[in-house]
């Protein structure tokens, strides 16, 4: 259950709701990097992750702060974004789309203000990101897939719904060993952005 082999095979039997959640992340930063119609809601989105950036900058461990908040913040996010997917999927469809529009919407401000994109997505979001990105669509993408479970259940018959107890136990299984390794990603995607990251973008 809590090989990492597991994690990856069970990926490939929920590609479609990867791919979608994917596409999703991908139109959210477009829309954020385009639209003008959600600026202030997405200013006041950066806006309070900078207040909390400086609060956790001035203390005095900020290597250790920052890495407990990145960690703990995606973490709970992340697992509590797939179990969501028990209200049909939703949740999951709008933190995706948010997310990506806040992502696009930061990339916009800063190359509109002249500063360095380069420093901005190599070293502020690449180090970190590589990891963090990928995990968060995946946690998205089982939510994605639990909603269609559940929408699957409710509209079976026949023999269509005496099958669907099977898939229910086995995807309680591939939910259970993604929660954990979600986590464990997530563990290290923090501890290079609460280090290397903080220290590029210092």
């Amino acid at each position: 259950m809590l090989r990492f082999s597991i994690f990856l095979k069970d990926l490939r039997s929920i590609r479609k709701a990867l791919l979608l959640a994917a596409v999703l992340f991908i139109a959210g930063i477009a829309a954020g990097a385009s639209s003008e119609g959600f600026e202030q809601f997405l200013l006041g989105q950066l806006q309070g992750l900078g207040e909390i950036s400086q609060q956790l900058g001035s203390s005095d461990h900020p290597e250790w702060n920052f890495f407990v908040f990145i960690f703990l913040n995606n973490s709970i996010k992340s697992v509590l974004v797939m179990f969501s997917g028990l209200l049909l999927g939703v949740i999951p469809f709008f933190f995706l789309v948010v997310n990506g529009m806040v992502i696009g919407f930061l990339v916009k401000v800063v190359g509109e203000s002249g500063e360095s994109l380069f420093d901005l997505i190599v070293k502020g979001l690449l180090p970190h990101g590589i990891i963090e990105i990928p995990v968060i669509v995946i946690a998205c993408g089982y939510g994605l897939a639990f909603g269609g479970l559940v929408l699957r259940s409710v509209v079976a018959t026949g023999e269509r719904r005496s099958g669907i107890g099977a898939e229910w136990r086995g995807f309680w299984r591939k939910l259970g060993t993604a929660s954990l390794w979600v986590v464990v990603l997530l563990l290290v995607a923090a501890m290079i952005e609460s280090t290397i990251t903080l220290w590029l973008m210092s």
